[in-house]
């Protein structure tokens, strides 16, 4: 069997293919939304590189692959109706989020003072995903805007930015290294 190229050429000129075969610009408000998901995807494996608690890491390989079927789903026109043969979320993940977002925080320090980034090379890489997970949630809200998006994946990936918060909590409370914000002490 002959191998194929990794290079097509077809998006030489500025458009792309989305799920489907619908051509659209590269700039096209699905494009970022999904990779920005993708490049959340890629810090999750990296953050998953460096926490030592396999459930954790296995937590983190769960959310992996929901953002890679996020990514499909919105890379998937859904003008026409509810894609087939994409899967998407349900309340089932969002559910599973929820339970690991709460066994986690009760483990951890009441919080009254705003955390910086930082604390332990865990948690710096789960404040990145944090951050990310958020501009992946406001890029699917632009394509909500345009198109219809199920809100169980709008649901899940507000759910990704809190649960990173608390696991960079957890990260940098192993090591009694969480950092706070003073104002006004620079």
């Amino acid at each position: 069997m002959k191998k194929s190229r990794l290079y097509t050429k077809t998006g030489d000129k500025g458009m792309t293919a989305l799920v489907g075969g619908t051509r659209v610009p590269k700039t096209h408000s699905r494009l970022e939304a999904y990779g920005t998901v993708d490049e959340l995807n890629c810090y999750v494996g990296w953050l998953r590189e460096e926490v030592k608690e396999a459930e954790l890491q296995d937590f983190l390989q769960f959310i992996q692959n929901e953002l890679f079927m996020v990514g499909s789903y919105l890379a998937t026109g859904t003008e026409k109706g509810e894609p087939k043969g994409v899967g998407t979320i349900t309340d089932k993940e969002i559910d599973r989020v929820e339970q690991e977002i709460d066994r986690i925080d009760h483990t951890l320090p009441k919080l009254n003072r705003f955390v910086l980034p930082g604390g332990s090379e865990a948690a710096a890489r789960a404040h990145i995903c944090r951050a990310v997970a958020r501009r992946a949630e406001r890029n699917a809200y632009r394509v909500a805007e345009e198109y219809p998006v199920r809100q169980e994946v709008l649901t899940f990936l507000n759910r990704l930015s809190d649960y990173f918060f608390v696991l960079a909590r957890h990260e940098s409370n192993k090591l009694s290294k969480e950092m706070y914000w003073e104002q006004g002490n620079i």
